[in-house]
């Protein structure tokens, strides 16, 4: 999302020590800490990297060219509520380009409800059509004649703001209005996220507003996040679950920027290619240019792939029971089947998944309030995402973090929390499209930053 080098003081001493062995100014001092457990799970990297690269990252790689996935509908004309957004991308590369009308499956242009929408909502369309109530349905008329009409248009309106709020309780992003007139679909394969050129005061701006003012702080930071060099020392279970989540989007995103850079034309002439640029990698991941903080910055992916691995797990009675209509019944049938072979897939994962149930535990008052925190934290963000001045980054940046907010609101949704707790839509739970469209999105995101991090070892080997 942006040509931001990561900031932090740390001493030279200090990365020698987290990196032994390796030279720190060395091309693969970056991968150092890629290796033995992720930090506050119990699953190790090397697994990680096989089973993504050799299983996962295949298979998502084919779901999100699928219509059902492909078209995501955002506004971004929605104003930055924290500053005055001053600072729009000229460049053309950050441009995105809309979709019309036509261009967009039938099914997917009534109204965004929930992912279970299919041909029965033509039957109920139909139900409540000028012709259903010329034609004589006598179980139909029983049905509406026992229809309470004694609840006053005031107390309607009541349930419904309860509901409402029943429902945002659970939320840890904001989504964009539904009846906005700014919404459009954007086609994210012919919108790609890669470099740029966004870069200066504007993204700096971004994630310092994530980093110093919605990320936890640690009690030995004094100012500037993290400046001890050790960012999570001092802190809670939860408070470090933040943090690597926000640090391993951030890098994603970096990592995606770095292998999609564009390239000069080996002559010198001619259009240029888009590939890896292992200097634009150094730059924020290499130990000296990173100020000893790149190597984690790294790890930080992993964990933030593990949470969203098991919101997946979790929410797979859910997933295997959606239509995923478009209007096409051969490419519905198909996404169907793909998105159970990517739960079976989620499910054989080797090591232990992350366990959720860890978090907000001891005082309940004190959970209660800390878990409060959490959620208006990742909120702020969310918003923090309409701020962004490139379309392209802003676009990127809202559907990754709606991704990260929805497996947050699955983690922490149904009756039990926990490693074998699952979401089914036998109760209150419920997904929209475009959260279940950003969920498999931000996590293909993930999976391709995994895959890409391989790609750069490769390159220096």
């Amino acid at each position: 999302m942006t040509n931001l080098v990561f900031r932090g003081f740390v001493l030279v001493v200090f990365v020698i020590g987290q990196c032994s062995g390796i030279d720190p100014g060395s091309k693969e001092s970056c991968f150092c800490k890629l290796q033995g457990e992720v930090d506050d799970c119990s699953c190790k990297v090397q697994n990680v990297d096989s089973f993504n690269n050799q299983q996962i990252y295949p298979i998502l790689q084919s779901l999100v060219t699928k219509n059902y996935f492909r078209y995501f509908k955002v506004n971004l004309n929605r104003g930055c509520p924290f500053w005055s957004d001053d600072s729009r991308c000229a460049i053309r590369d950050c441009a995105v380009n809309k979709c019309n009308e036509n261009e967009v499956p039938e099914g997917l242009k009534g109204k965004d409800n929930d992912s279970n929408q299919s041909q029965d909502s033509n039957k109920l369309s139909f139900q409540y059509s000028k012709v259903s109530q010329e034609t004589d349905n006598c179980e139909e008329n029983t049905k509406l004649g026992h229809l309470n009409t004694t609840i006053s248009e005031k107390t309607k309106e009541v349930i419904k703001n309860w509901t409402a709020h029943d429902d945002a309780e659970n939320t840890f992003c904001h989504l964009d209005d539904e009846s906005s007139s700014d919404l459009a679909y954007v086609d994210l394969q012919l919108n790609p996220e890669r470099y740029t050129g966004y870069a200066g005061g504007s993204a700096h701006r971004i994630w310092k507003s994530i980093y110093e003012e919605n990320c936890f702080k640690s009690s030995e930071t004094v100012s500037n996040y993290g400046s001890k060099g050790r960012p999570t020392e001092g802190m809670c279970l939860e408070k470090r679950v933040f943090y690597r989540m926000v640090s391993g989007l951030h890098t994603s995103i970096n990592v995606h920027l770095t292998a999609k850079c564009l390239l000069p034309a080996k002559n010198g002439y001619g259009v240029g290619t888009w590939g890896p640029n292992y200097n634009e990698f150094q730059k924020r991941f290499d130990p000296k240019r990173s100020n000893g903080r790149g190597p984690q910055f790294l790890k930080n992916l992993y964990f933030a792939y593990l949470v969203e691995l098991r919101a997946l797990a979790k929410a797979a009675p859910y997933l295997e029971q959606g239509n995923y209509f478009t209007g096409s019944q051969e490419e519905d049938s198909d996404v169907k089947k793909a998105v159970s072979s990517l739960l079976k897939v989620v499910e054989s994962f080797p090591d232990e998944h992350f366990d959720e149930s860890r978090l907000f535990q001891g005082d309940q008052n004190q959970a209660q309030n800390l878990k409060k925190e959490f959620r208006s934290h990742f909120l702020n963000i969310s918003r923090i995402m309409d701020c962004v001045g490139c379309d392209k980054c802003r676009l990127w940046g809202k559907l990754q973090v709606q991704g990260m907010g929805t497996a947050l609101k699955i983690l922490f949704s149904g009756d039990t929390i926990g490693p074998k707790s699952t979401v089914s839509r036998k109760g209150k739970f419920n997904l929209k499209r475009t959260e279940i469209v950003s969920l498999i999105n931000a996590f293909a995101r993930l999976s391709e930053s995994i895959k890409e991090i391989d790609l750069f070892r490769k390159m220096v080997r």
